[in-house]
């Protein structure tokens, strides 16, 4: 049972793009892992149907018999479908295919765009004192990205440093500016980040020139390079902190997690 009454510290943010291929789930898992290492506890919500950050993880399909999808649409015990993760303070709710299907069970919801909010702020959520939640969104600006938008304190999107790479940002400017007018007035954007940054690519300057000239300080001073480590992580179902951490990825989502942890820092102060 929800009880709104109750103050909570855990900090939720949802990790967004509608296009696919942004760097989105990566930033997700080495994200988490990043704030994990900073001594932070963290729990991934694996709301994607691909469920590529559950296997990121090391989170088999055989061992994924409760998911995001039982956490929307059924009544069901916390500790059930959260699940530890090889990395100490990371945990994780996956996710399967079956979460494609759960858009259109939504529909008849009257509640449809606050499951997820209701489900995170159940008084059996702080027995795991987590202060951070992040939680990987779908490609798309679908129903499951507006309950993460809802449940969330704020928006973090990966930008891939790329020609257009800006174009698609005004759907979901609009998007968040809906949510905040119909159900979450005080959700705010964390930030913008810059993935797959090619420092000796002019296009990567040029977008990152652009990103700062468009958006301001929204856009995080940390960027993610293009690093084959980064690349290779997943594969071996480990964060790249884990792969290798001293390759340039790691260290650069080192930064990202110290950067957003010092700006929610300065937000409590």
């Amino acid at each position: 049972m929800l009880d709104p009454t109750r103050s909570n510290d855990t900090k939720i943010v949802a990790v967004v793009n509608q296009k696919g291929g942004v760097g989105k789930t990566t930033t997700t898992i080495n994200l988490a892992a990043a704030m994990v290492a900073e001594g932070k506890r963290v729990l991934m919500i694996d709301l994607d149907p691909q469920g590529n950050a559950s296997t990121g993880m090391g989170i088999g399909a055989d061992a994924r018999e409760l998911t995001t999808y039982e956490l929307l649409l059924e009544d069901i015990d916390l500790r059930e479908v959260i699940q530890e993760t090889q990395t100490k303070n990371l945990m994780i709710v996956p996710a399967t295919v079956d979460l494609s299907s759960a858009d259109i069970e939504l529909m008849a919801n009257e509640k449809r765009s606050f499951l997820l909010h209701d489900a995170l702020r159940q008084p059996m959520m702080d027995e795991f004192h987590f202060d951070y939640i992040l939680i990987d969104c779908p490609p798309s600006l679908n129903l499951l990205t507006v309950n993460a938008m809802v449940a969330a304190h704020s928006v973090l999107v990966p930008l891939q440093s790329e020609f257009f790479a800006l174009e698609g940002l005004s759907q979901l400017m609009l998007t968040i500016r809906e949510v905040r007018q119909t159900a979450n007035p005080n959700l705010r954007i964390e930030g913008v980040v810059l993935t797959m940054f090619d420092a000796r690519n002019n296009l990567s300057q040029q977008v990152e020139n652009d990103a700062r000239e468009n958006l301001g300080d929204i856009v995080f001073q940390t960027k993610i390079p293009r690093n084959v480590r980064v690349s290779e992580a997943p594969s071996f179902a480990m964060p790249v902190l884990d792969y290798d951490p001293n390759s340039k990825g790691a260290l650069a989502y080192g930064e990202l997690a110290r950067e957003v942890i010092k700006k929610n820092a300065k937000l409590k102060a």
